[in-house]
């Protein structure tokens, strides 16, 4: 193909070719995923340039024909993004110039590639928030589903990793889908912070041509725009973090939920059994079925953590764009590319699960009936210290209570005698209006 050369050069003199290598970097696979984010606004400029009376309509139709035909054969694989470019940008334009002539070359009329950046990556991240909202809500649904099938089934509660009450595990389960309910409004939030559409700011300073914003806003979904110039730019590297910060409130709580099923399906514990499906083998020994999905989840948390500390960093400038904004593609692209593949794995991961109901409640002593007996105390008139002393030295005698007995006790709202999961389940069915 040829315009392989930088959308910045003059015919003057060249980059030497380590510099090149050094200021390019990784960004032609890294805009492996901002590709057909680019084509969706560079088809939204060129209507506005038709508009502003840039264009004709034939050289409008002519560019949004060719910006269709590419995408399709990009996501098809009949077109390769690779080394011969700097980046999608000047892939995008060599192709249009390449297939339309005189006519390509008018594509960048009012644009800069900042522009462009900052228009790709809010359509990246919004698509990536898309995603984390479904994948939390739809694991809180599953989660849910459980909880409301277990209610009954008694299991000790933890604290300090020492046993310390009875609970349920429909209580257990829906802790957890309440987690990720919160992750999905969070992830919603994120949405509407980075739902504002650069387009048409340029290099930060506006342009001449009088584009019509509003309408590039509405053609690509955007419910608002990052209205002054300066601020749009200044936005670089705010808005991957403010979208990481919901991924990252996920990936807490899938770390939670891993080591719990990391501690419940150990030898010792025996509480639940793992899919065969989320297991791998020793190497060695044969006799081994190894939890490595569960703790490869446990990873994801530093992932984004990593990211989001690299990002911060970079944010350290005085207005206006500069080339070190290049280096928050990287860690933003890795750390959804990998944590939403693990979350994307827990839905499944929870309607397989197998609990083992008689080892759960097996595991129940008559210690952990010892603050139901001091609450008992107290209900018949006795001061709080003196029943929480009494109860302890009458924990003997409290080996012929039952779980369920406690259960059905537990009657303050949200605890396992009264989880009330339709509170949670409107929440969930409001988010997902």
């Amino acid at each position: 193909m040829s315009g392989t050369s930088p959308l910045w050069a003059k015919g003057t003199v060249a980059l030497d070719a380590a510099v090149q290598r050094f200021c390019v970097a990784d960004d032609v696979v890294l805009d492996q995923e901002l590709f057909v984010h680019d084509i969706k606004g560079s088809i939204a400029h060129v209507n506005a340039l038709a508009r502003a009376r840039i264009l004709t309509a034939e050289e409008r139709d002519a560019l949004a024909g060719e910006l269709v035909t590419l995408g399709r054969d990009f996501v098809e694989g009949r077109y390769l993004l690779d080394q011969r470019f700097e980046d999608c940008h000047s892939a995008i334009e060599a192709r249009l110039t390449e297939r339309l002539g005189e006519v390509g070359k008018k594509v960048h009329t009012a644009r800069s590639r900042n522009d462009q950046v900052l228009t790709a990556l809010r359509l990246y991240v919004r698509a990536q928030l898309e995603r984390l909202t479904s994948t939390c809500s739809m694991t809180c649904e599953r989660l849910l589903a459980r909880a409301k099938a277990s209610t009954a089934v008694p299991m000790p509660g933890w604290t300090h990793l020492q046993r310390a009450m009875p609970t349920s595990l429909g209580a257990f389960l829906a802790g957890h889908a309440e987690g990720f309910l919160d992750d999905a409004h969070a992830a919603r939030n994120a949405l509407e912070l980075v739902d504002a559409c650069p387009l048409g700011t340029g290099a930060g300073f506006g342009s001449s041509v009088e584009l019509d914003r509003d309408g590039e806003a509405a053609e690509l979904g955007f419910v608002r725009l990052a209205l002054n110039v300066h601020a749009a730019q200044n936005g670089r590297g705010k808005l991957e973090l403010f979208a990481l910060q919901a991924l990252h409130l996920a990936t807490l709580d899938v770390r939670r939920l891993a080591w719990d099923l990391s501690l419940f399906a150990s030898q010792e514990a025996g509480f639940v059994r793992l899919p065969d499906g989320y297991t791998t083998g020793s190497s060695l020994m044969p006799n081994k079925r190894n939890p490595d999905v569960i703790e490869l989840l446990r990873t994801l948390a530093p992932t984004v953590e990593g990211a989001m500390l690299e990002i911060s960093g970079m944010l350290a400038l005085p207005s206006g764009y500069h080339r070190d904004l290049q280096a928050t593609k990287g860690p933003l692209v890795r750390a959804f590319a990998r944590g939403l593949a693990g979350l994307e794995l827990v839905p499944s991961l929870v309607d397989a699960l197998v609990f083992d109901e008689g080892a759960l409640r097996a595991a129940i002593t008559p210690d952990l009936y010892a603050t139901d007996r001091a609450l008992e105390l107290v209900m018949a008139g006795v001061p709080f210290r003196d029943a929480y002393r009494r109860a302890a030295a009458e924990i003997p005698s409290l080996a012929e209570r039952t779980p369920d007995e406690s259960l059905r006790a537990r009657r303050s709202l949200g605890s396992a005698g009264n989880l009330a999961l339709e509170r949670l389940e409107e929440r969930l069915r409001a988010l997902r209006q």
